[in-house]
């Protein structure tokens, strides 16, 4: 391939991998049978893709709906039938604490007859700051920013989370107990286990408030008195597996990392140029990932 074409090929690259993770694209095909839906189809969900895969929704579902989603700051788009919200990422803020509370009681009152159709995606745990009694949004905000900080992985960070939030780590699914649930995940984390992306709202959580002040100790991270005592206490214990909650839970992911990546593998095999996938794991900040996909790169280009 001449010099010149590689920009405009890597375009193509990166076209094919975000296409791939479209929700227009991947939301549709996930849909639940309209004939299985006897009573309502309530619509909820939180991340920065939220509103897109409710437009998807809208756009698709041929029968009657009502929703309630939350997404980032300036990530929203038209829905006719499902609210958008719009709160903080990555630190919380007031309108996303309102919004969870919104989110969780919309889902109250549901009966057997119901579905829940919930779509989340990257971003969900800061658009879901809802604590346990007794913690603060400002609580919260604190203990968001230590974990940014302190260099403690997705999965560390979501245990943390998870144990500290009215809402995360199976809650929202208890809460829309005895409607059935399905899930529809869209994953930005390493290893696209449902538990880590907004830290499982709807999702059994086999991790403990042990493991969360464990994960605390191991990053120096001060808590607020509130907090702590969430944890010390175990009142923070998030909903586990075999609870017969959620026994009606649902979860499908619809896009991942390691789906993007294929897809623009895909497209240079067929300009005929080989392609390796180094893999989805890599996390941190972006410019230092970038030296690194760069450097194994040379590696593998080195070899031919």
């Amino acid at each position: 391939m001449p010099l010149t074409d590689a920009p405009a090929f890597l375009r193509r690259l990166f076209d094919a991998a975000i296409a791939s993770a479209q929700p227009a694209l991947c939301i549709p095909p996930h849909l639940p049978d309209p004939a299985s839906v006897r009573g309502r189809l309530v619509v909820i969900g939180a991340g920065k893709a939220s509103a897109a895969m409710a437009q998807a929704i809208e756009q698709h579902w041929p029968g009657p709906l009502t929703g309630l989603v939350v997404t980032r700051y300036g990530y929203s788009v038209p829905c006719e039938h499902i609210e958008i919200i719009e709160a903080a990422h990555p630190v919380p803020d007031e309108a996303g604490l309102r919004a969870a509370e919104r989110l969780r009681a919309f889902v109250g009152g549901l009966t057997a007859d119901d579905v829940v159709l919930c779509l989340i995606s990257g971003g969900g745990s800061s658009l879901l700051p809802l604590p346990l009694a007794g913690v603060t949004l400002a609580d919260k905000q604190a203990i968001n920013r230590a974990l940014l900080a302190s260099g403690a992985t997705i999965t560390e960070m979501n245990c943390v989370r998870r144990h500290l939030s009215a809402i995360k780590g199976g809650r929202l699914a208890a809460a829309c107990h005895p409607a059935r649930v399905l899930t529809l995940l869209i994953s930005d984390v390493p290893g696209d286990d449902p538990i880590d992306i907004a830290s499982g709202p709807t999702v059994a959580d086999p991790t403990t408030c042990a493991d969360a002040l464990d994960i605390v100790r191991r990053y120096g991270i001060e808590l607020p008195p509130a907090a702590r005592e969430v944890l010390d206490s175990g009142r923070g214990e998030s909903v586990k597996p075999g609870d017969p909650r959620l026994a009606r839970i649902e979860t499908r992911s619809v896009a991942a990392p390691q789906q993007a990546l294929e897809a623009a593998a895909a497209v240079a095999h067929k300009a005929g140029v080989t392609a390796h996938i180094l893999g989805d794991a890599i996390e941190g900040e972006a410019r230092d990932v970038g030296k690194v996909l760069a450097g194994l790169a040379l590696q593998v280009a080195g070899r031919g």
